[in-house]
């Protein structure tokens, strides 16, 4: 999910008890950011309001109970009230730390004639985590959490039903892409994000530098850098960049990765609510100028879809994999005070060629051969011994053009 964070107070002013200040703010929030203003008059936003306080609210599961029911004609499933344990632990994945079975999930809308709900489904799994262990992956449909319907718990209240205390245990019902319904059940553990990992490679005589991002958190700008800067040390000829299974996080952690590989170019173009498009451009200067292949797959998602697609458009370095996610819109966090929060879609994004990849993706410049490795940069990944040997060849080619060109007379 591609955030923004904005912490923020309800505002007084209001003859009204506090729980019921929290539905009034809420509206205000919505009404004063949501991306789709046009919306408002189609579901008669003011009397949704009207009717959320014409309820019993004296206490704060009422408020949230009316907050919800206000939300829901919207039809924004990302826009949405979160429990005061919910945004807690959506902020935390943000600062880099998670607990539970390390699923990453968002939602799919279904096909014609399939009814209008969105389906829930794995984005990617974290590394090294309970469902990545369990061989879960990117594209799988969750059904049920301990026999509740996904459908009836929503999006959060089924990441809420995931999470839990270390050691406890979760049954969770799957439909693979490809496959049989089946059951699982995961033991819950403390997962320790690491969002940066790089390492160096060797193909073909070539000293390579290979990074994955599995996550935009606030830590990655820095691990990123300091990644680049120790292949520059070590002196490699060309980079890998792995951001298969990177569900996104945080807008402002990728524009600063994508900052640090472009040179004053476009990176992405935000829509706003008023229309408005409001470029964003890499600051004059690159950490690493070299040659570059990127990663990507169907868990590529939102902020990771951003860098992706500024790599490709800018000519920056072509995509090899899997079409990706595709999910364009951006979210703000906003805290309610009393420990909940909101998150609300504020604005639409397009790559700097003007495409909108929500719900569409973006397609590589080389479809890689199926099955997607399980293990992405691991010792067995023939996509990245794929990458590996696409680089090799860019840069062997560029040697020989340098070496006719030396040749003339």
């Amino acid at each position: 999910m591609a955030l923004v964070l904005l912490l923020g107070q309800p505002g007084a002013g209001w003859a009204l008890s506090d729980v019921q200040q929290l539905v009034v703010e809420s509206w205000r929030l919505v009404n004063q950011g949501y991306v789709d203003p046009e919306r408002f008059e189609a579901v008669n936003w003011r009397r949704l309001r009207q009717k959320a306080l014409e309820k019993s609210i004296q206490s704060s599961e009422d408020a949230y109970g009316a907050i919800e029911a206000m939300l829901a004609p919207l039809g924004d499933p990302y826009t949405r009230l979160l429990r005061p344990a919910d945004f807690a632990s959506l902020k935390a994945n943000t600062e880099g730390t998670v607990s539970g079975v390390g699923l990453q999930l968002g939602l799919r809308p279904k096909g014609p004639g399939q009814g209008d709900d969105a389906t829930i489904v794995v984005i990617a799994p974290l590394e090294d985590s309970p469902a990545d262990q369990a061989g879960i992956v990117s594209g799988t449909e969750l059904l049920r959490v301990d026999g509740l319907a996904t459908s009836e718990l929503g999006l959060e209240g089924t990441a809420a039903r995931l999470r839990g205390p270390a050691g406890s245990r979760v049954l969770v019902r799957l439909r693979p892409a490809e496959g049989q319904e089946r059951e699982l059940e995961l033991e819950r553990r403390e997962v320790a994000i690491r969002p940066v990992r790089e390492r160096l490679l060797n193909t073909g005589g070539h000293p390579l530098g290979y990074v994955r991002i599995s996550q935009f958190s606030e830590p990655v700008p820095l691990q990123f850098r300091e990644a680049l800067e120790g292949f520059q040390r070590s002196g490699v000829e060309g980079v890998i960049l792995d951001l298969r299974n990177n569900s996104g996080g945080l807008v402002t952690a990728g524009l600063a990765s994508a900052d640090d590989l472009l040179d004053g170019q476009p990176i992405v173009a935000t829509v706003g609510r008023d229309g408005l498009i409001s470029p964003q451009q890499a600051n004059p200067g690159t950490l690493y100028a070299g040659p570059l292949v990127t990663l990507v797959n169907g868990g590529t998602a939102s902020a990771s879809e951003i860098l992706a697609g500024a790599l490709q458009d800018d000519g920056r370095s072509p995509l090899l994999g899997a079409r990706t996610f595709g999910k364009g819109l951006i979210q703000t966090l906003i805290g309610l005070g009393d420990g909940s929060g909101l998150a609300v879609t504020v604005a639409r994004y397009a790559t700097p060629s003007g495409r909108d990849i929500q719900n569409q993706g973006i397609e590589p410049d080389l479809l890689l051969p199926g099955p997607e490795p399980l293990d992405p940069g691991g010792s067995n990944d023939p996509w990245l011994q794929s990458a590996a040997a696409s680089l090799v060849a860019r840069l062997e080619a560029d040697q020989a053009g340098q070496l006719g060109q030396a040749a003339q007379p």
